[in-house]
């Protein structure tokens, strides 16, 4: 007899089996016990029928609590009536860890009594459909940058400088000098692009925001590509095609996930098609302005009613282009022709989930990068290495990163950002 995953069931129907599961939920008619399992790739249903197994199987089966541990056996069977489409007819049941009052019953609670028992709620059927969507996120990631000739780079997360300034980040102490948890590693992936060409990272990053919304987390992860000898324009075309494998892949392998989640296969469809939107800043005030938000000056930066109006102006994910040089990082390269704005592209995802990426061109005239991080009162001893790649073989390049946790929130079409990651930082939460 054969040991199987669940997720396997399709190449087994008609055999007995064995399945490690944990009972989910239960319920018993007469002389048949319908119980819930779970074996960490799919939620099931086992059938346990009086008079197929004894007294004793079956009293055990109706007996069971929510979370014991199991050793199933039985026979795989089609079920059209299931999300998940497969049966197992039990014919033994072992149990291998009991379970008692375990604290996440099948109804409703409040989110801070799910989110202190985070360790626990991961095991509900929503939950493991959102990781299994964030997982094959994460997959596809590395096929689309591996096929596309990109090599993959880690910088450090303890750094002695700060892209976009000090003020939102983590300060610890690194034995007798000041260091801090990485809040991207997009400098170092620049000095891996004139050593590879094209290069991505994925990793943490830590953001010390005091932001409750629904958008941020204090330890997300980011997707951050960087490439020699582009412009902007050809970064913009990879990161479409980059958003749009992603939707593909999602559409293509997370078939259970997304019937669990009720998500709209038409709704993703649309966002596969290419190519996204365009609108400058400019214009995008513009549009905000003629259409009631008098809140909304050239020069400010858009908060989430303004990223969430201009998105649903398109149905699509949408690029915002060349914003005002006063809120960007010193990095960014100038504009040709205007001296107000910068060469860079945010993309806002649709449905209200606002930016999921943020990219430019980065600047390469040493004197102006130099200029600027003085301008914004950075250490230029601290980024003297930063400079150097502007002295020793300058190209033009350029970047973006992709908010992983912002992502999947997106493409499972969940409302919050704290389950798209296992374990949530938040501002109030660092426990589990």
């Amino acid at each position: 007899m054969e040991s199987i995953q669940i997720l396997d069931a399709k190449k087994h129907v008609g055999e007995t089996v064995q399945i490690g599961a944990w009972v989910a939920n239960k319920r018993s008619s007469g002389k048949i016990a319908f119980l819930q399992l779970r074996d960490g790739t799919a939620y099931f249903q086992g059938i346990v029928v009086k008079s197929e197994v004894g007294e004793e199987v079956f009293q055990l089966a109706k007996n069971l609590n929510q979370e014991t541990a199991l050793l199933v056996t039985g026979e795989i069977r089609e079920d059209s009536r299931s999300k998940f489409g497969y049966e197992i007819g039990i014919s033994g049941l072992e149990v291998v860890g009991e379970s008692h009052d375990y604290p996440i019953t099948p109804k409703e609670h409040g989110t801070d009594f799910l989110m202190d028992h985070r360790h626990l709620w991961l095991r509900s059927s929503k939950q493991h459909a959102i990781m299994q969507i964030r997982n094959e996120i994460i997959r596809a990631t590395y096929e689309f940058f591996n096929k596309n000739g990109f090599i993959k780079i880690d910088p450090p997360i303890l750094t002695g400088s700060a892209p976009e300034g000090t003020t939102d980040l983590f300060e610890t102490n690194y034995f007798d000098q000041k260091a801090y948890l990485s809040q991207s590693g997009q400098l170092y992936m620049e000095a891996a692009a004139m050593a590879f060409g094209k290069v991505f990272s994925f990793g943490p990053t830590f953001r010390a925001e005091k932001s409750k919304t629904r958008r941020h987390l204090i330890e997300f992860w980011m997707i951050e590509p960087e490439m020699a000898f582009m412009h902007q324009e050809e970064s913009l075309e990879v990161q479409e095609q980059y958003v749009a494998f992603l939707v593909q892949n999602v559409l293509d392998n997370c078939d259970y996930a997304l019937d669990v989640l009720g998500r709209d296969r038409e709704v993703l469809k649309k966002y596969t098609k290419l190519p996204f939107p365009r609108i400058s800043y400019d214009d995008a005030v513009e549009l905000l302005q003629k259409n009631g938000f008098d809140d909304i000056q050239w020069g400010d930066d858009f908060g989430s009613p303004h990223e969430t109006f201009i998105a649903n102006s398109f149905d699509q994910p949408v690029f915002i282009l060349n914003y005002p040089k006063a809120i960007k990082p010193f990095y960014m390269k100038p504009h040709p022709t205007r001296e107000d704005v910068v060469i860079c592209a945010d993309m806002i995802a649709p449905e209200g989930y606002g930016e999921i990426i943020g990219g430019s061109e980065r600047a390469i005239d040493h004197e102006y990068l130099l200029e600027q991080i003085r301008a914004h009162g950075l250490d230029e001893n601290e980024y003297s290495w930063y400079l150097d790649l502007r002295k020793y073989g300058s190209v033009p390049h350029t970047g973006f990163g992709l908010g992983l946790e912002r992502t999947v929130t997106w493409l499972s079409g969940i409302e919050h950002v704290r389950e798209s990651i296992p374990f949530p930082r938040l501002l109030n939460r660092i426990y589990p």
